[in-house]
């Protein structure tokens, strides 16, 4: 399974946030609008993943639930039919909860910069470093963009969104 470093924290503003990522010579790919549906699976979670009500994923992952940065094990895989898939999975695991969230993307290397205005809970910055050149290269990425955001650990939240909707 593909693996990342990430961490998710409140942050006290969207456009301050932006205006980092872009001073960082992070390239926009634009706003998505994304509704994720958490399925009551035993182990990790799974989600199925609206983007702009065009695109679908089935999203798995596994990490632990603590405040600091974290690896998490993926696997996305494209929908074709979410409306017959959320039923089934609904009708086998039961819904947990549904996330609503306005998410601006930015993508330096090999780091994704979630700005996310998530529906009840507020604004979150999450970043998200593909681990494709090595943890140590994870880890010095993750710890230059939490000081240009100016992100401690004492910032970082433990759960997912989903936890906090619950």
């Amino acid at each position: 399974m593909p693996q990342n470093l990430e961490i998710k924290c409140p942050y006290p503003s969207a456009l301050k946030a932006r205006r980092i990522a872009r001073g960082l010579g992070a390239e926009s790919q634009g706003i998505l609008r994304q509704t994720d549906t958490y399925f009551d699976v035993k182990s990790g979670r799974l989600k199925l993943r609206e983007i702009n009500g065009k695109r679908f994923e089935l999203i798995y992952y596994h990490r632990p639930n603590k405040r600091s940065t974290r690896y998490s094990n993926y696997k996305v895989i494209p929908v074709r039919d979410p409306q017959a898939l959320k039923q089934l999975l609904g009708e086998l695991f039961g819904v947990t909860t549904v996330v609503r969230k306005r998410r601006v993307l930015y993508l330096l290397k090999n780091a994704r910069i979630h700005i996310d205005t998530v529906g009840g809970l507020g604004v979150f910055v999450e970043f998200e470093v593909i681990v494709n050149v090595g943890k140590r290269q994870a880890k010095k990425m993750m710890s230059y963009l939490m000081a240009e955001f100016g992100i401690s650990n004492d910032m970082l939240i433990a759960g997912s969104y989903s936890d906090m909707k619950a």
